[in-house]
């Protein structure tokens, strides 16, 4: 006996359907928004239980708290329906899309053993975030006076702009806020790498170019398993660093009556559905290539490239995509970085 479960979960209510294979409603429910309460209930569904949820801020916790009750559980993306629209008419949905097979790409979830590195590496995120956005506000302070910004220093007797006292107080606070922050950043890295650390595969990613052990442990934490990528296209998709062709009125005809594929130019950019923290890892590295490794092979790709007439940045681009490919790679095989192999490798 199966029965399919569609959860529309908010913050202090999840609403449930339950449907039977043949879309018949079965069962409707309003749970509090507590693990206990919902693990509780699904439990009382009898028979092969088959849960879809959509993505949101509480899917990961959804996940690790309900997967082990039932027989499968999809995370999936929402869709915008035309017409009424409240709880039940979402929780019926998401139970039907799973009934007829209609769940369209699931959202891959963080296994538990890689959840405490995921949420290390989302504060060190957010704090690293914080402590760009306050340094920025502090040079943008300077700017709106027309003064040079120089670290560390405020020259705040040195020019008349600073002698007021409002501009001066808000360097100030700015300034304390900014040395509150850096030495929070250390800590979260430090208890970040410590846990990343656990992973033996942290010892194979380092050594990938352009990487070290905060974009290591920051592309594990996203990444979890390479088998998740079949081919580097795909990964490459997922990074964003896939190149997307557009057309459009392809076919023309010909005098003859014959129909004909038109030499149409076809618009290039890169894929817009990817995860973003993955692109900034990859394009990092790319630009550590080019700027600090003279001697890697990579880097003097780059320079060929250049000297054909590339563009610098679709020249940084090309770079990625082949540290992406080569990262992914290693992580199959287990394989630390061998420049001389790589290089041998492409000839």
């Amino acid at each position: 006996m199966q029965r399919f479960i569609g959860m529309d979960g908010h913050s202090t209510s999840c609403t449930f359907v339950v449907l039977d294979p043949k879309g018949q409603v079965k069962r409707k429910a309003v749970v509090e928004t507590n693990g206990h309460a919902l693990i509780e209930f699904v439990k009382t569904i009898p028979g092969k239980r088959y849960l879809c949820l959509e993505e949101g801020a509480q899917s990961q916790w959804f996940y690790e708290i309900l997967s082990p009750h039932v027989h499968d559980l999809a995370i999936v993306q929402g869709r915008k329906t035309s017409g009424p629209k409240d709880d039940d008419r979402d929780a019926y949905g998401l139970a039907n899309r799973f009934r007829i097979g209609d769940l369209g790409t699931r959202i891959f979830k963080t296994p538990d053993s890689f959840s405490a590195l995921k949420d290390l590496v989302r504060a060190y995120e957010m704090i690293n975030t914080d402590l760009v956005r306050v340094k920025n506000r502090i040079k943008s302070f300077y700017r709106s006076r027309g003064i040079p910004y120089t670290e560390p220093g405020c020259p705040f007797c040195q020019d008349d702009g600073c002698k007021k006292p409002g501009f001066h107080q808000a360097l100030e606070f700015l300034s304390k806020q900014r040395d509150k922050l850096e030495p929070l950043k250390v800590d979260a890295q430090k208890a970040m790498l410590g846990e990343a650390q656990r992973h033996p595969i942290m010892r194979i990613l380092k050594t990938a170019p352009g990487f070290g052990p905060v974009r290591s442990a920051e592309l594990l934490s996203i990444v979890i398993t390479p088998h998740r990528f079949r081919t580097s296209r795909q990964f490459w998709s997922y990074c964003g660093l896939a190149v997307v062709q557009r057309s459009s009125n392809d076919w023309v005809q010909q005098p003859d009556g014959q129909w004909r594929r038109s030499p149409v130019y076809q618009t290039r950019g890169l894929n817009k559905n990817f995860n973003h923290m993955a692109k900034a890892i990859f394009k990092g590295a790319a630009m550590t290539v080019i700027i600090n490794t003279k001697k890697e092979p990579l880097r003097k790709d780059y320079d060929r490239l250049l000297d054909k007439g590339t563009k610098p940045n679709l020249a940084q681009l090309t770079i990625a995509r082949k540290i992406a490919a080569m990262v992914l790679s290693m992580w199959k095989h287990q394989e630390v970085y061998n420049p001389e192999k790589s290089h041998r490798d492409k000839q």
